[in-house]
């Protein structure tokens, strides 16, 4: 029989990756007790139930046998850590005890899935209080909730995820009817106990940091000109995987190389990373590694040839002073629609000491230049259990701007401690936003056409750092060469930057 993952409390993929302990998930359910405990309009009897992910085929509509390696719905697994499809989990507020669901699997499914787990060894795998089968569920469910007079009010996960723009799946079974149900109270609490992170999980998010840092160090010294984009991809694929573990990545590759790096989302099946990267050529490779389900969200920019030309230079220096003014400022407190708008006014500043730029900045600034031409994202977001994580448009908090760049914030809140956030400054040349700012006089005042013009098919720079904010000081968990020296120096063979940041490690 195979051994089990997770076992004795730990998940691990072996020697020298990260043991995630199991009761990282223990620590969520009483965090997530304690907060529904404490909320005046709790129904007597309530119990949180939730479904796990299932299966499925390839893509929407798929009729046949084979989809893709499952991966965890992630509040199912920010509460229970299950990896496997096909749960349910339930959280009883009046005592704090914790049940697992599993489906009740024939016995012919040995031969070809392998040895079907019993309750007893989930029990122990995931250190929850009672495992039954999803087939006593609905039974089972009337002795929860403080006893067994009354029916318990099930607390289902119905809510927005504002990024997306898709709602949670409630969980539903068979027999649900005998049940009362809340669909509007578990959402926006579970949500905001996933903005603030718990020293074990910032313990793996740091660890998913360091094998995709160390796969971007190993693809800057793999990726030649003349290769294809894809090559980039497999290479950053198979470094996280072979050495750190991580069998999936946290959203699909962005490997662009000259023009592609402009398109913010590249890399999806209509451009599917095939492009030759050409001596000369700036790349922009965002790759992201996950490790039982926690996430990274790296993005890297650098010449391919290994040596930046003065214009590289010019903008490349702007979006890194962004990035790392930024991360100088950011402290609870601030606020993170603030930060995007620091972020644009550097690189605006940089722009114009370059000459691509003429004017004042307070008017650009005003104009919003940089959302409207050179940035048309946000500065970043939060990730954990996904990369995209919830969270930044809860009730009570900034809603969303209407204005260009700002709309595409995935948050405006204030910064509060252990939030851990992405910051992402970037610069692109797209001709659609460039011809349009051409031709409007508002923004058109600032540009010198043909400066601006001599950028046109470079692509873009982005540069993203995943960082933990604490009270005093904001933590860099991923760790590359970012300076033109660093980057220059790391592509030549010089091990310096190695042995300096990881030594330790």
């Amino acid at each position: 029989m195979a051994e089990a993952n997770p076992k004795d409390g730990y998940f691990s993929m072996g020697p020298k990756t990260a043991n995630i302990p199991i009761d990282l998930f223990a620590l969520n359910r009483r965090r997530l007790v304690d907060r529904l405990k404490a909320h005046p309009n709790l129904p007597s009897g309530s119990v949180v139930l939730l479904q796990g992910g299932g299966d499925q085929g390839r893509c929407e509509g798929d009729s046949s046998d084979v989809g893709p390696v499952f991966r965890q719905e992630s509040y199912f697994h920010w509460t229970f850590g299950v990896l496997e499809p096909d749960f349910y989990g339930a959280l009883d507020l009046s005592t704090g005890r914790s049940v697992l669901y599993q489906p009740r699997l024939p016995e012919d499914y040995a031969i070809i899935m392998g040895h079907v787990p019993t309750a007893e060894e989930i029990r122990e795998r995931y250190r929850v209080d009672e495992v039954r089968y999803v087939d006593e569920m609905a039974d089972h469910l009337k002795t929860l909730g403080g006893g067994n007079t009354t029916t318990p009010n099930l607390l289902l996960l119905e809510g927005p995820n504002t990024d997306s723009g898709k709602t949670t799946r409630p969980a539903a079974f068979d027999g649900m009817s005998a049940f009362q149900v809340n669909r509007s109270l578990l959402h926006p609490e579970i949500a905001e106990l996933r903005v603030v992170k718990t020293p074990q999980e910032l313990d793996a998010l740091r660890y998913a940091n360091k094998i995709s840092s160390l796969a971007h160090m190993h693809v800057m010294r793999t990726v030649k000109p003349g290769m294809r984009e894809y090559q980039a991809e497999a290479s950053f694929l198979h470094h996280v995987y072979f050495y750190g573990g991580a069998r999936h990545v946290c959203y699909t590759c962005i490997a662009g190389g000259g023009a592609s790096g402009a398109v913010l989302h590249y890399g999806h099946a209509g451009a599917p990373n095939d492009q030759v990267i050409r001596d000369g050529d700036m790349v922009l490779f965002d790759f992201g590694a996950e490790y039982y389900c926690f996430c990274s969200d790296i993005t890297c920019s650098w010449p391919v040839n290994g040596k930046f030309t003065d214009k590289q230079k010019v903008v490349y220096n702007a979006v890194l002073r962004a990035n790392r003014a930024v991360l100088a400022a950011l402290r609870p407190g601030v606020s993170w629609r603030d930060m995007h708008l620091l972020a644009n006014r550097t690189v605006l500043e940089d722009l114009t000491a370059a000459g691509v730029l003429t004017g004042n900045i307070d008017e650009m600034m005003a104009v919003n230049l940089g959302g409207r031409v050179f940035q048309p994202h946000g500065l970043g977001h939060f990730i954990g259990c996904d990369v995209h994580d919830v969270g930044g448009y809860l009730e009570g908090h900034p809603e969303r701007d209407s204005q260009a760049g700002l709309r595409s914030l995935r948050t405006a809140r204030e910064i509060r401690e252990n939030m851990v956030l992405t910051i992402e400054p970037g610069c692109y040349f797209i001709d659609f936003l460039i011809d349009r700012a051409l031709a409007d006089p508002e923004l058109s005042r600032f540009i010198v056409a043909e400066r601006i013009n001599e950028y046109r098919g470079t692509g873009g720079v982005r540069i993203e750092d995943d960082v933990i904010v604490h009270a005093d000081h904001t933590e860099l968990m991923s760790v590359v060469p970012r300076t033109v020296e660093e980057i220059e120096a790391w592509m030549a063979g010089d091990d310096s930057f190695m042995n300096q940041k990881y030594s330790n490690n």
